[in-house]
């Protein structure tokens, strides 16, 4: 074959292509593709960051968001910030870390600067922290943590912060030396408590969370809690007035009949957020914000742990400014906007 003929058919097929991309509707090749990191599945983050997703790109044809479910929060805020990412998962507690350049952050220079150029979508409650056990355990309380294997959340987390702190604050127990801190990821920690191989198993979730539930249809499973002689200690009094941390309860019946507690439990609370990039287009968030809780409004009656999710909840323990597209939209849903919220 010539080189001629071959020139021939590439420009021939080259113009086959063209005439058949003129064809196709512009939505087709048209969609922004917008990265959103989150946890890994199993949390809480993650479910509520893939529904706020599957909206968005059911309702809103120019934008397309794909989830990243991997990597650590603190990564994720600083690839946001430098406008790496389209939006991430964090929360009030993250960003007082990150704006004063403390624990995960604290070799990290231009991190109170970054923090500057975040501005929160939503915030969401994060749940509250389940400590549980399986009952054929014996583990009833949380000083029977010594030597045990734990999961406390993913190494480097605030998660694994917070129970690491929790654990030591109730039973002045530490994690490494007096316990095993299982390092795992989200998804394979419930893998591993499902199979057995966990003794104590700590997640932040909404509840009922799906995971526990499942888990709870075939096993008998305990929830621990702060016994009642701690709560007024300082080290308690000190978890829970961090930003967005705060002390509720776990109703002893939540999880159907092979709950064990005879009685609820008084545990942690927690609120994440959606962010992104001060830059990020008005219109964009405008848009995004309000498809979603049009959304989570249809959806709400077939999904328990959505209850939480609200345009009110969406300020609750805000300390990070609105962004000015999500602001309009909360605005026009009828939310009163605290100080803190407006930038």
């Amino acid at each position: 074959m010539t080189t001629d003929t071959l020139n021939r058919r590439s420009l021939l097929a080259g113009t086959a292509a063209a005439a058949t991309l003129a064809m196709l509707p512009r939505a087709a090749f048209a969609k922004e593709l917008l990265r959103m990191s989150t946890l890994g599945p199993g949390t809480s983050p993650n479910l509520v960051m893939t529904t706020f997703a599957n909206i968005v790109n059911g309702q809103l044809p120019d934008y397309e968001i794909q989830i990243n479910a991997t990597g650590a929060a603190t990564r994720h805020v600083l690839e946001v910030a430098m406008g790496k990412t389209a939006f991430c998962m964090s929360s009030p507690a993250l960003h007082a870390l990150m704006s004063n350049q403390r624990a995960m952050f604290e070799k990290i220079d231009q991190a109170p600067e970054l923090a500057k150029k975040l501005r929160t979508v939503i915030n969401f409650p994060m749940g509250i922290y389940h400590i549980a056990a399986y009952d054929s355990s014996g583990i009833t309380e949380m000083d029977q943590v010594k030597g045990k294997r734990v999961f406390l959340g993913p190494p480097g987390g605030v998660a694994y912060a917070t129970m690491a702190y929790l654990f030591e604050a109730v039973t002045g127990l530490k994690a490494g030396e007096d316990y095993e801190a299982v390092k795992l990821g989200w998804d394979a920690a419930a893998a591993s408590f499902q199979d057995g191989n966990l003794d104590i198993y700590c997640n932040p979730t909404n509840a009922p969370s799906p995971v526990l539930t499942q888990i709870a249809v075939t096993n008998p499973i305990r929830f621990l809690g702060i016994p009642k002689d701690k709560l007024e200690t300082d080290k308690i009094k000190s978890l829970a007035a961090r930003p967005g941390y705060g002390l509720t309860t776990l109703a002893s019946d939540k999880y159907g009949d092979n709950q064990v507690n005879d009685e609820e439990v008084t545990t942690i609370r927690v609120t994440a957020s959606i962010v992104t990039n001060q830059d990020a287009d008005e219109e964009m968030i405008y848009q995004m914000t309000k498809a979603f809780f049009a959304g989570v409004e249809d959806m709400r009656d077939g999904a328990p742990w959505l209850a939480a999710i609200t345009p009110e909840a969406a300020v609750g323990d805000i300390n990070l400014a609105l962004h000015p597209g999500s602001l309009r939209a909360l605005e026009e849903l009828g939310v009163t906007i605290p100080d803190a919220a407006r930038a």
